[in-house]
């Protein structure tokens, strides 16, 4: 038995999400089947972190046991090759210790969500970033950002059906820059809470906007209260970028 780790990366608009589930199309399923195809075992893969349905991933890793030892780039092609038409591609396939974990071994993971800020409507990015029309001051956006990082209870900023059994997490970076058209928020920690990017993307377009300001935001942490912070992003801005071993 050999366990595999694989770098992926999908376009998440066609998809339920990362989790396999009985309302649609799965990115984890589509790669069970893939696996399934190619040598013939049912298998179970571990993502490093779970995405929401229409989230994209530039760097989302997996992993899984083959009783069936494969040479790592046959393994790549070949699930590439029963891949498709999924918007998913193996970027690389590599024989892990056996006691990795995508999931439980990963000491950090990062996201970005993209605004694409102008006042024409989006063609090539549409579905890709979220399309703001009023102008946004992303220099404002990053300064009231930094009160955000270090360890803090984020309960204002997870969604109501979260999980996870402590709102209290550690964001290590929280970068907002500007090219063009184009606002990125970079977000890094060893894990996040359910829609705490996307609630907190929705939160810093309101001091964008000069509705709020880095002393709001402040406010909103303190009140560990979700309907203290702003809304929810919509998902097609958001990417996992990738995972820290």
């Amino acid at each position: 038995m050999t366990r595999y780790k694989l770098r992926l990366e999908y376009d998440g608009a066609g998809f339920v999400g990362w989790q396999r589930q009985d309302n649609g199309p799965s990115v984890q399923a589509a790669l069970e089947a893939a696996i399934q195809g190619f040598c013939g075992e049912a298998v179970t893969v571990h993502a490093a972190g779970r995405t929401d349905a229409g989230v994209h991933a530039l760097g989302q890793v997996a992993s899984f046991d083959l009783a069936k030892d494969v040479n790592a780039d046959t393994l790549r092609d070949a699930l590439n090759a029963h891949l498709r038409p999924a918007a998913v591609a193996v970027l690389s396939a590599q024989a892990a210790a056996p006691d990795f974990h995508a999931r439980f071994s990963a000491l950090g993971r990062a996201y970005r969500y993209r605004m694409v800020n102008r006042r024409a409507p989006l063609t090539l990015e549409k579905g890709r970033a979220w399309f703001v029309p009023q102008p946004l001051d992303a220099a404002a956006m990053h300064e009231a950002a930094q009160v955000l990082i270090g360890h803090h209870d984020f309960t204002s900023f997870r969604a109501s059906e979260c999980q996870a059994k402590s709102a209290v997490k550690t964001l290590d970076a929280l970068d907002v820059t500007r090219q063009g058209e184009v606002i990125s928020i970079d977000v890094r920690a060893r894990s996040f809470l359910h829609n705490q990017v996307r609630i907190l993307a929705g939160t810093l377009k309101l001091v964008g906007e000069g509705k709020w300001t880095r002393e709001d935001l402040a406010a909103a942490l303190a009140a560990r209260d979700r309907a203290a912070a702003g809304p929810t992003a919509p998902p097609e801005g958001l990417y996992f970028l990738g995972v820290e071993y």
